[in-house]
């Protein structure tokens, strides 16, 4: 039997048939992590974390609030509060409303929220588009690297029956 290739060059020619040089970035990581015996690559989750600014971590959390249904409610809530106490408890109250019909104060503050959210929204979603891509980057290697050993072990088990069948011919010619 041929001994097992060591280096992530061996393991190069040996299970893709290929020089390490002409592999990508990605390949050669995985291929290296097999040649050092290393069980598993950085979790994707822990890889977005550790890019992630103040303003992304800010991004995701206004993200998180401003797509609730806690948001949509407590934001409904405000709006009837704020339309009933400018219609008809101040009136009652005999004062004048501050943002009487037809609200403008109101629609104003609301598309600067609008004009201030969207955006924000939107850079928690294409942070959460480069989490997707590491995730996907992850899985990609732990295919590659679970494909890559079990060709490994296929081999190994070719070696050991072909090793045994040669010993047991031996066994048959000198019996």
């Amino acid at each position: 039997m041929h001994r097992t290739p060591r280096t992530p060059e061996e393991l190069a020619e040996e299970l893709l048939g290929r020089r390490f040089g002409d592999l990508d970035a990605e390949d050669q990581d995985v291929l290296r992590r097999i040649a050092s015996g290393a069980v598993g690559g950085p979790n994707a989750d822990e890889l977005a974390a550790l890019h992630a600014t103040r303003a992304d971590r800010l991004a995701d959390g206004v993200a998180a609030v401003g797509g609730s249904w806690g948001f949509i409610i407590a934001f409904a809530v405000v709006l009837f509060a704020w339309m009933l106490l400018n219609s008809s408890v101040l009136t009652a109250l005999g004062l004048k409303p501050f943002d009487g019909y037809p609200y403008i104060f109101l629609n104003l503050m609301l598309s600067m929220l609008a004009a201030i959210q969207a955006p924000v929204i939107m850079m928690s979603q294409n942070r959460q588009a480069d989490k997707d891509r590491i995730t996907a980057r992850h899985d990609y290697e732990v295919n590659l690297r679970t494909q890559l050993e079990i060709i490994r072990l296929h081999r190994r088990f070719d070696q050991l029956l072909a090793h045994l069948e040669a010993r047991d011919s031996e066994r048959g010619k000198a019996g």
